[in-house]
């Protein structure tokens, strides 16, 4: 299986937009997004119709996620996935690891720098790609210093759970800020197909995108049209 990062930038290069499907179960802004799908079935749907990789988020009280979610999506996924989380130490590391998933989340807004770039080194050293969360100026040039290949700009206020109104203008901003030949996901508040080719066009790689899949009607359509593929 390819990893992460390159299979971000392999579906990159062949045109279409890389849509990373979020795998969550509640939304502390938007409620119950699950609706009784089963989220197992949902990412292999979202596997069948190109993604190059998938985030599952496991935080509990507030996404109703879980580490055994991310283990029966991840051990048979024959994509790369992210685990999507507040981590902080490193037995979450090797937790993450072991559940199967490719990457993990290291989120600077709620990190130390000192425990970020401890974080960021073990990840490497287990062969997790840790993917280095940034929200402004101050963030990126941190992720420049640990020689962050993998960078994302949340559009969002993590701190306030993502409850805000922030949209794919923060990536606009940021993206020329990011480190040089960065791979860069745009996460949170891409809503439309639209969004999603201004992030792109503003110098993401890719983006990560929940609510709007799954508050979409027709999930698979509007997936392939946030690619840039059509309907199917």
């Amino acid at each position: 299986m390819r990893g992460f990062e390159e299979s971000i930038r392999k579906k990159h290069k062949s045109g279409l937009i890389p849509v990373i499907p979020d795998i969550k179960l509640l939304s502390p802004k938007e409620g119950d997004l699950a609706r009784g799908r089963d989220p197992a079935e949902m990412a292999r749907l979202f596997e069948s119709l190109g993604a190059p990789a998938l985030s599952v988020v496991t935080e509990e009280k507030h996404f109703g996620g879980s580490v055994e979610l991310l283990k029966s999506i991840a051990l048979t996924a024959g994509i790369p996935v992210l685990r999507k989380d507040f981590i902080t130490t490193e037995e979450e590391l090797y937790i993450t690891r072991d559940a199967g998933a490719s990457a993990v989340l290291l989120i600077c807004a709620t990190t130390q720098t000192d425990d970020i770039r401890r974080l960021y080194e073990k990840a490497v050293s287990m062969g997790l790609e840790p993917l280095v969360e940034t929200q402004n100026e101050h963030e990126l040039e941190l992720a420049a210093e640990l020689g962050a290949t993998l960078v994302g700009i949340n559009n969002r206020n993590i701190a306030t759970l993502e409850k805000d109104a922030g949209g794919v203008e923060r990536t606009g901003r940021l993206a020329a800020l990011a480190p040089k030949d960065a791979c860069l996901i745009s996460e949170s508040g891409i809503e439309t197909p639209a969004d999603a080719k201004t992030a792109i066009e503003a110098g993401a790689s890719g983006v990560l995108v929940g609510t709007a899949l799954w508050r979409a009607r027709d999930t698979a359509s509007f997936y392939l049209e946030m690619c840039g593929g059509g309907t199917k």
